[in-house]
């Protein structure tokens, strides 16, 4: 078990644990200012916390969307918050290929949801020896899940988390099943993340930019946590609405202080039991 494991499995005994950041990284000054806000809400209510922010977007509707500023230059980044802060980091990767370039600048290598099943994927993640968050496939039941960590851990790598981003529902809206916390936790023996911001997405809209109801974050946060969640996934940033990627459906970081406040109180609620 790795130190980044152990950070964040400390958190079943205590709080819930975070990752939380830009959706991508648009330069240096933002993703150190957004870490270092987050990282003292997090010191002072004990929150363990890790450093989200993704250094490229492939997965985009429209072929002029924002994909990033340079692959390199966005891992620097990451490598700075990493190394002047002192917390963790997570970013995504899309193709086995980006593994080991990825994992020289990171802690935990995520696997967004649309690619949860590539086996070739999976494994190049699991033979970095970085953590592996695999995300829930839109499409997929919960329990399905176990197939996806068993090829991190048949690679030889038994530092794997699950991430809940909610269910495709019709052609443009998603759904939470909170049922599938604890069917993940019980099927996979990993850590189950709640994604709080992307599972209230409306994608496929005619427009091609991906919709959301920020509205309904703190519910979908309440909810993770009544349910037994471990961990709590959220992208937060200065203004929204200027965010180069995923604006819709993400949290304003001034609203971050009081939402993680109300849930570590549920959190101790829920432990007392």
């Amino acid at each position: 078990m790795s130190d980044i494991l152990k950070y964040l499995e400390g958190s079943r005994r205590g709080n819930f644990f975070l990752l939380a950041g830009p959706c991508v990284i648009e330069g240096e000054a933002m993703a150190l200012d957004i870490a270092e806000n987050v990282k003292a809400i997090c010191s002072r209510l004990d929150i363990p916390y890790v450093f989200k922010g993704s250094y490229r977007k492939a997965n985009r509707s429209r072929r002029d969307s924002f994909t990033g500023i340079g692959d390199e230059k966005a891992l620097k980044i990451l490598r700075k918050v990493r190394e002047e802060l002192g917390v963790p980091v997570v970013t995504d990767i899309h193709e086995g290929s980006e593994a080991a370039m990825a994992a020289e600048y990171v802690d935990i290598l995520q696997i967004p949801a649309f690619l949860c099943r590539q086996t070739e994927l999976l494994e190049a993640a699991a033979r970095t020896g970085k953590m592996v968050n695999i995300k829930k496939g839109q499409f997929l039941a919960p329990e399905a899940m176990k197939f996806a960590v068993e090829k991190v851990r048949c690679a030889g790598n038994e530092q794997v988390a699950v991430t809940e981003r909610g269910t495709t529902f019709g052609y443009g809206d998603l759904v939470v099943d909170f049922r599938g916390i604890p069917e993940m936790q019980a099927a996979t023996g990993a850590p189950v993340i709640m994604d709080i911001t992307h599972s209230l997405q409306q994608p496929n809209q005619s427009s091609g930019v991906t919709g959301g109801r920020p509205e309904l974050i703190e519910t979908m946060g309440r909810a993770a946590i009544a349910c037994g969640a471990d961990g709590i996934f959220i992208e937060t940033h200065w203004n929204p609405a200027e965010a180069k990627s995923d604006g819709a459906n993400m949290l304003a970081l001034d609203r971050l202080e009081k939402l993680l406040e109300h849930l570590s109180a549920l959190r101790m609620t829920v432990n007392s039991f």
